[in-house]
């Protein structure tokens, strides 16, 4: 009860900085939004090279996750301004655990991308997205836990460099082969063999798959399997670093 409450209280803190300025929220929707209305007609035409029967079912979970991953990685940047204004080490001097630091962070986080989520569903329903209730409950669930990851780990490098400017490099030389490596955008299976071959070892290459999966309707498959599999681990191992980081930062 005590680390809920704790968490509680962080993440209340955390929304209502949220809600005076949804600056963020706004743009972290706006290039997802964007890439389905300028980008996804361009995949009609292509839609049977990739065996998919619909351009934009087959394209919003792509965006789904990179709305997860690219909006969570960002979440660090929000933490060096407090650790610069001095917010993280009050709240170290109060009894509050250190993971209800991060908890309370990453509820903020993961409340953000699931409306987000639901507006861009929304918006690829109305130009033509076709999926059952259950696989969209499933593929954004999946899309809400690597978000978590992603703001995990996010949080744990922010703490760790205290300065944008060089957490900025380090985020932009991961989310770039993410982006050109997990299919979000172009399925894989239209590159090189040695380039499928190397998107194999990028884990939310197998997310994105398990979310198009379950938007498709193949919630028995060894996809959604593997995806949901990686998503655990990976957040499993988020919090832990991030919940390490925050511990160093008492010592």
């Amino acid at each position: 009860m005590r680390f809920a409450r704790e968490s509680f209280i962080v993440f209340r803190r955390q929304l209502r900085m949220n809600l005076r300025n949804p600056a963020w929220v706004i743009i972290g929707l706006t290039q997802p939004v964007l890439y389905l209305l300028l980008f996804g007609p361009l995949l009609e035409p292509m839609t049977a090279q990739f065996g998919a029967q619909n351009a934009y079912t087959f394209f919003v979970p792509g965006l789904l996750v990179q709305l997860g991953v690219f909006g969570a990685f960002f979440a660090g940047f929000g933490l060096i301004a407090e650790w610069r204004e001095g917010v993280v080490e009050a709240e170290r001097v109060t009894p509050a655990g250190r993971t209800a630091l991060l908890v309370g962070r990453l509820g903020r986080d993961l409340l953000q991308i699931l409306a987000q989520a639901i507006v861009l569903c929304a918006l690829g329903y109305a130009l033509g997205m076709r999926a059952s209730v259950t696989g969209l409950v499933i593929g954004v669930l999946l899309t809400v836990l690597l978000g978590a990851a992603c703001s995990a780990a996010s949080y744990a490098v922010a703490l760790t460099t205290k300065s944008e400017d060089v957490m900025a490099p380090i985020l932009n030389s991961v989310l770039l082969p993410v982006l050109l490596l997990s299919g979000i955008l172009l399925p894989m299976t239209l590159g090189p063999v040695w380039l499928q071959t190397v998107s194999d070892y990028m884990p939310i290459k197998h997310v994105v798959d398990g979310v198009r999966s379950s938007f498709a309707g193949d919630l028995a498959s060894s996809s959604v399997a593997w995806g949901s599999a990686w998503a655990v681990v990976l957040t499993g191992l988020a919090v832990y670093w991030g919940t390490s980081t925050f511990r160093k930062e008492n010592a």
